[in-house]
């Protein structure tokens, strides 16, 4: 097994716009996740956040600087590419779900599946166990509006982990929801971490911060605090 970094950035620079209307959204971002890390990135509106959230995700590339992914580096990677790095290296849950609203929670587990070319019986056999390790198995053929908002992130967060992918990427994973409904995907991001996945979640919130072992707070596009708990 690679002891090599799931993430590192070295000088990430994003700009958007030029000449007069040129805007900086990150300015010279150096960071590094190492495998098992669980993160947190903070910061007002207009940090950078969002922007890093992207870039990490492989959703936007940067200006100028490096960004590897698992030892993969992003750099002059085309959109095919990009999609398959972001397919097989990351899991995404997202502050709205993003489930579709038609089919069941195990055929939406199943979807990354599909377009990672997988067989059907295996496809069904690794979502069924995606959903028994986030506590809904009894609710595999639930639409997502026969579940509670707790319960919908339930089953992204099985989405996001159905293909074993090297990193869980979080963005404001509770936004929303109920303080039940909270505390529950933030006990259930515990114990992913705790299994030894690497986490890391974008928040303006200081409850969800609270759960990772180390914080990154952004400002004006730079790192303004790294801090580590004990």
């Amino acid at each position: 097994m690679s002891d090599q970094p799931v993430l590192q950035l070295e000088a990430v620079t994003k700009v958007y716009g030029m000449g007069a209307g040129e805007v900086r959204a990150l300015n010279g971002i150096s960071l590094v996740v190492d495998k098992g890390d669980y993160v947190a990135i903070m910061g007002p509106s207009g940090s950078g956040k969002s922007t890093l959230m992207n870039i990490i995700g492989a959703l936007d590339t940067a200006t100028s600087g490096r960004y590897a992914l698992d030892g993969i580096d992003i750099r002059g990677l085309d959109d095919d590419q990009l999609s398959i790095v972001r397919n097989r290296k990351i899991g995404f849950v997202f502050q709205s779900f993003n489930l579709i609203p038609r089919t069941s929670a195990r055929a939406n587990v199943e979807l990354p599946l599909v377009y990672r070319g997988l067989g059907r019986r295996e496809r069904r056999e690794r979502a069924e166990a995606a959903l028994l390790a986030v506590g809904l198995g009894e609710r595999m053929d639930h639409r997502p509006n026969e579940l509670s908002g707790g319960q919908q992130q339930r089953v992204a967060v099985a989405r996001a982990l159905v293909t074993q992918p090297a990193l869980l990427l979080a963005d404001e994973p509770t936004g929303n929801l109920d303080s039940q409904s909270t505390s529950d995907v933030l006990m259930l991001l515990d114990e992913v971490h705790g299994q030894g996945r690497t986490v890391v979640v974008i928040t303006h919130e200081q409850e969800v911060a609270d759960h990772a072992r180390r914080v990154i707070t952004l400002r004006d596009g730079v790192v303004e605090t790294d801090r580590r708990r004990s």
